[in-house]
């Protein structure tokens, strides 16, 4: 919670029982954990093992859920989704991006698309970018110190294939605000600045309990 968002909306602590998120400094073991497990859902995707194997690792993948599930802690508890160091914030869920610009007039992160997002012929799935840009539309709205907001909707404009295994580049800004509305835009690009995608999207600042 900022003291921006409680100037512009003195019931935004009210807002649906939002947990109250804070940044957390990953330990090692946990960094360590994410990683590979990135790495396994590249791999999880890539090989083809006998059968023995299979059932090897599902003993393995079985006893490591065993190992965790014991420790489960609510949203906004666990460190996924709140270490800003790591890429996709420590999330399994988001991309492995980093942000690289966190200001009011904009946002930009930077990463690669791995097989684990491969659609088809070595080109990132159509879905995967719309989560990109959801994801970079509520740090542009966290970042122009909007008050906790869903989106309304979300456009994508597929200009070229998005590759694998390649830096690429995103960056959104806060177009135009009204009330509880803010317009946001977004694009994907190459390091050379060839446009990948483009999106365009909405959101709508919550009421008081609203989830």
């Amino acid at each position: 919670m900022t003291s921006g968002s409680d100037s512009l909306d003195p019931e935004y602590a009210r807002h649906g029982g939002f947990p109250h998120y804070e940044v957390v400094t990953p330990t090692p073991g946990f960094e360590r954990f994410v990683a590979m497990m990135r790495r396994l859902q590249d791999i999880s995707v890539s090989t083809d093992p006998d059968a023995a194997t299979w059932e090897a690792a599902a003993d393995r993948a079985e006893e490591l859920a065993e190992l965790l599930e014991k420790f489960a802690a609510p949203e906004g508890v666990a460190p996924a989704g709140r270490a800003p160091t790591l890429p996709g914030m420590g999330s399994l869920l988001l991309p492995p991006w980093r942000v690289t610009r966190f200001d009011t007039d904009g946002v930009s992160m930077k990463g690669r698309f791995s097989r684990f997002h491969v659609g088809g012929n070595s080109a990132v799935h159509g879905g995967v970018l719309p989560l990109l840009f959801d994801w970079m539309f509520g740090m542009v709205a966290h970042a122009a110190n909007r008050p906790i907001s869903r989106t309304a909707f979300l456009h994508v404009d597929y200009r070229k294939v998005t590759p694998i295994d390649t830096p690429l580049l995103v960056h959104g800004r806060v177009d135009n605000a009204e009330g509880r509305k803010a317009f946001v835009s977004a694009e994907l690009t190459g390091l050379d600045g060839t446009v990948l995608a483009e999106a365009h999207g909405l959101m709508v600042r919550l009421l008081p309990g609203q989830p």
